[in-house]
Formats: C-alpha cells, sequence, structure tokens
C-alpha cells in the first residue's frame, strides 16, 4: 500500500484538493485498496475548519464531494504512517524539513516536482484563483498517478 499525505498551511485549500482529486483518480483506476490518500496542515489557524468554499466549488464541479473533511494539523507520527509527504510550495516544504530533519527515509516531496517543474501550486487563499490551483493540482496528480504505477507494478 502507498500511503500518501497531501500538506499545505493551512489545510483548507490546496492540500484537500489534492486529497479528492487523487482519491478520485485512485478510485477510478481501481487502486483503493492500494492507495489511501490524506491531507493536513503545517499550521494551526484553521484546525478543525471545513474545506474553504472555492476549493468546495471546484472540487463539486467535477462530481467530488469533501463534505466530511476538516482541517488537521501535521503530527510527527504522521512521518512513519506515510509514504509520500507532498508539500504544496517552498514554505509548505521547509516547515516540513523542519519538522522532519533530514528526511532520512526521502518522503517529502513537493508536488509539481512530480511533474519535473518545482513550481509551487498557486495558493488561492491569496490569488482568489481557484482555477489555477485547481490545473496545478491536476497535473502534479496525474504526474504522481504515472509514478504510483510504477511503484505498484513492481511491489
Amino acid at each position: 500500500m502507498i500511503r500518501i499525505l497531501f500538506v499545505c498551511h493551512g489545510n483548507i485549500c490546496r492540500s484537500p484538493m489534492a486529497e479528492f482529486v487523487l482519491r478520485d483518480m485512485v478510485e477510478r483506476q481501481g487502486w483503493a485498496e492500494r492507495v489511501a490518500v490524506e491531507s493536513a496542515a503545517t499550521s494551526t489557524e484553521e484546525i478543525g475548519n471545513p474545506v474553504h468554499p472555492g476549493t468546495r466549488e471546484k472540487l463539486r464541479q467535477a462530481g467530488i464531494s469533501c463534505q466530511c473533511k476538516r482541517a488537521r494539523q501535521i503530527r510527527p507520527e504522521d512521518y512513519e504512517r506515510f509514504d509520500w509527504i507532498v508539500g504544496m510550495d517552498n514554505w509548505n516544504m521547509r516547515n516540513l524539513r523542519r519538522m522532519f530533519p533530514g528526511d532520512p527515509k526521502g518522503k517529502l516531496h513537493k508536488l509539481l516536482d512530480f511533474c519535473g517543474t518545482g513550481s509551487d501550486v498557486a495558493d488561492p487563499w491569496y490569488t482568489g484563483n481557484f482555477d489555477a490551483t485547481w490545473q496545478d493540482v491536476q497535473r502534479g496528480c496525474r504526474a504522481m498517478m504515472k509514478q504510483m504505477e510504477k511503484e505498484l507494478t513492481k511491489a
């Protein structure tokens, strides 16, 4: 099983969008029993809050529900629980590297690194542009699916 944790600052915009987009892709591929996907925040600001309305709307338009999701903060034990811990931007990656110094098992990744760009996922909290975030998340998740396919076929 591959366990993936998406991480952003508040866990209400980008990381839950990625969580539910990737879950949908995984289910459509028939891998639901082989891949687990969650998301978390680096900060405490939004803990317990639901997904941002802009993210909820983008997911709804795609026929994807995130109704029960509530923001949670990443915990030290998440490093052992997850195989891939995927940040949305350089700031998230800095926080993750502080939390998991040296990344001894090579679990920390930035989402758009899977595409080979290394760019940050656009943060709609500041830009208000959920379409740009949606495009970034779609590209990153499709690239992750290709990587997972390689991992799952050699297992």
